[in-house]
Parts: C-alpha cells; sequence; structure tokens
C-alpha cells in the first residue's frame, strides 16, 4: 500500500512539469498564458514587416537619388537630429529611423522570448536565425553608414542590398520558428528527400546571387543597358562586354534559376507520397515559383517604363519576398535534430522504476 501511494504521489508531481514543459522549465514556473505568447507572435510579424520596411526604403533611397539627403552625416543628418524639409532629406531620414526602430523592436522581441520562452533557444534553428538576424543587422547598418561616408562603390551598394534581403528572411523565419514552431518542428520530423533539402538550398543562394548581380546593375547604371526584354539590343546573345554583359548575366541567371525551381517544383508535386506528408513544402514551392515569374514580369517593365520609381519598387518588394519564401522552404526541408528534450520521460521512467522497487 505505501508504495502504491508513493507510485501515485510522484506521478501526480512529474505529469504537470511535463505537460509545463511546452512553455516553460520543467515544473518549476507556472504556464506561461496565452496572451504572451500571441503578443510574442504579433512583435515576431510586426518585426518581420518593419524589416521588410527597411528594404523598401532603402529601395527608394536608391531609385530617388537620396542616399546623399543628409549629407555625409551619420547617424544624424546634416549634422542635427532632424533633416532638411527636402524630399531627398526625409527620404533618406526615414530610412535611418526605421532601421533604427526595427533594430529596437528586435531587441524588445528577443528580451521578451528570453524572459518568457528561453526554450526556444535550446533548439539550434532557433538560435543560429536569432544570431544571423542580430549578426547581418548590425553588418547592415555599419554597410549604410560605409555608403554614407565612404564613395559609394557599386559592390558595396549590392552587397548592401544583399545583407538587407537575409535580415528580412531572418526576421521572416523567426517569426514562423516562434509562432509556428511545433507545427513546423512536426512536419520536418516526417522527413523530406536529400535532393529536395539540397535543391531547395541551392536555389535560395542562387536567388542570392542573382539579386547581388541586379543590385550591381542597378547601382552601376546599367539597367538600361538592354532596351528590350527579353531580348537584349533585338538579339539573343548581345556582345558581352561593359554593361551589356552585366545585364544579360543578370538575366541569364534569372533564367536558370527558374529552370531550377521549375524542376524542383515539379519534384515536389510528382511524387504523392510527398505531396501527402509534406503539403508545406508543395505548397512554399509553388508560392516561389509564382512570385520568380511575377519578379521577371517586374524586371520587364523596369525596361519598358525606362525605371519608373513604381516599377523599380514593384521589382525590390517581389524579389523580398521570394528570398523570404525560398528561405522558409530552405528550413522546412531541413531534418530534425534531437536537442535533449526528452528530459521529462527519462525523469518520470526512472522514479516508477524506483517506486517499483
Amino acid at each position: 500500500m505505501v508504495l502504491r501511494a508513493m507510485h501515485r504521489e510522484k506521478r501526480s508531481v512529474i505529469l504537470p512539469e511535463k505537460a509545463g514543459d511546452a512553455r516553460g522549465t520543467l515544473g518549476s514556473t507556472p504556464m506561461k498564458t496565452p496572451r504572451r505568447d500571441r503578443w510574442i507572435g504579433r512583435l515576431a510579424w510586426a518585426n518581420a514587416i518593419a524589416m521588410g520596411l527597411v528594404v523598401l526604403l532603402g529601395a527608394t533611397v536608391t531609385a530617388t537619388g537620396s542616399g546623399f539627403g543628409c549629407g555625409e552625416s551619420w547617424p544624424l543628418c546634416h549634422g542635427r537630429f532632424l533633416p532638411p524639409l527636402t524630399m531627398e532629406g526625409i527620404i533618406e531620414y526615414s530610412h535611418r529611423v526605421t532601421t533604427l526602430a526595427s533594430g529596437l523592436l528586435l531587441v524588445v522581441l528577443l528580451v521578451l522570448v528570453a524572459i518568457e520562452r528561453r526554450q526556444v533557444f535550446a533548439r539550434w534553428e532557433a538560435r543560429i536565425v536569432a544570431g544571423l538576424l542580430v549578426g547581418t543587422l548590425l553588418l547592415q547598418s555599419a554597410l549604410g553608414a560605409a555608403a554614407v561616408l565612404a564613395p559609394r562603390h557599386p559592390l558595396v551598394m549590392a552587397v548592401h542590398f544583399g545583407v538587407s534581403l537575409t535580415v528580412f528572411a531572418s526576421a521572416l523565419v523567426l517569426a514562423l520558428v516562434l509562432t509556428r514552431g511545433e507545427a513546423l518542428r512536426r512536419r520536418r520530423a516526417s522527413g523530406a528527400p536529400q535532393t529536395v533539402t539540397r535543391g531547395a538550398w541551392a536555389l535560395l543562394v542562387g536567388t542570392y546571387a542573382v539579386v547581388y548581380l541586379g543590385a550591381y546593375v542597378r547601382h552601376s547604371n546599367a539597367s538600361l543597358a538592354c532596351l528590350d526584354w527579353p531580348l537584349c539590343q533585338g538579339q539573343l546573345i548581345p556582345e558581352l562586354s561593359g554593361a551589356t554583359g552585366i545585364v544579360f548575366l543578370h538575366r541569364l541567371s534569372a533564367l536558370i534559376l527558374t529552370l531550377g525551381l521549375l524542376v524542383l517544383v515539379v519534384r515536389l508535386s510528382s511524387d504523392s507520397e510527398l505531396r501527402r506528408r509534406r503539403g508545406d513544402l508543395v505548397s512554399s514551392g509553388m508560392l516561389a515559383l509564382g512570385l520568380l515569374l511575377v519578379q521577371s514580369a517586374t524586371g520587364a517593365w523596369v525596361v519598358f517604363s525606362r525605371m519608373s520609381l513604381m516599377s523599380i519598387l514593384g521589382h525590390a518588394a517581389v524579389v523580398t519576398m521570394l528570398f523570404g519564401v525560398l528561405a522558409i522552404l530552405a528550413v522546412q526541408s531541413l531534418p530534425v535534430r534531437g536537442d535533449g528534450r526528452q528530459v521529462a520521460p527519462v525523469v518520470l521512467s526512472e522514479q516508477l522504476q524506483t517506486s517499483r522497487s
């Protein structure tokens, strides 16, 4: 009778700890309220939106020639806290303020997660994404300062745009982990073929290369080296020198990227078992393919409109969303690794065995 009573007592102590493990430390603190989780989720998505807005405002700065709207002063504007009442000054200053606000929002988000849901950082993917987000945001700010304080070299400006996309994609993946982390993990636990994982990550890296080439084309003032589309100067393969060669290389790499993504989507869609188990991969792949086709259309719009402001912003907005979706697809394809979260079941098993003895 005594052993039976001890057995019931230990179960009553351990099982709540196991249930509480999803939101806090093992049994030592009360379960966090759903309201706090909702606020963390809202902050995470607001942070992702803010990072996307930073990318679009940066594209606006480039498209309107407002890079020196605050002179050669950083982080102030012409040495003052408030910008001059000129269009260029307001646009450049708005970009800086939005970057600062998004950085502060990220700090608040990470502090709240560390306090309320610190077990999230026990997983390697969350640590990597959070670290990448903080690191690339600091690098983005440093490159922005270098663009103002030093000569605006096309290579530096192209890297600046590429890093900005990485910041947005990291914020988007972090929001997904914080709000849909368990569902994402269950999906990943069902597995994905290695060819799909390798293909997804290759496409993500390839997209970054295509984006870098596009940003270099823009900042080297070569966007209209080919005045028609999809041909260049009425030729399938133009003279591969100077600005024309750079634009042709950008278009060719975009075509290769499109074909590669099409192959991946066909691979995902043609496997009925994979479609049943990993519908998330199929959905993300098809969304990415659709965005890539829209991206090509906005590229043609840039050419035919002779670089109108709306076409440039549309081109930047679509490629930002495309890179974010591809980042999610790459994370979805990753396998699940053990992270030592089977502590509660092990403790329960050991204590039950002790009670029987």
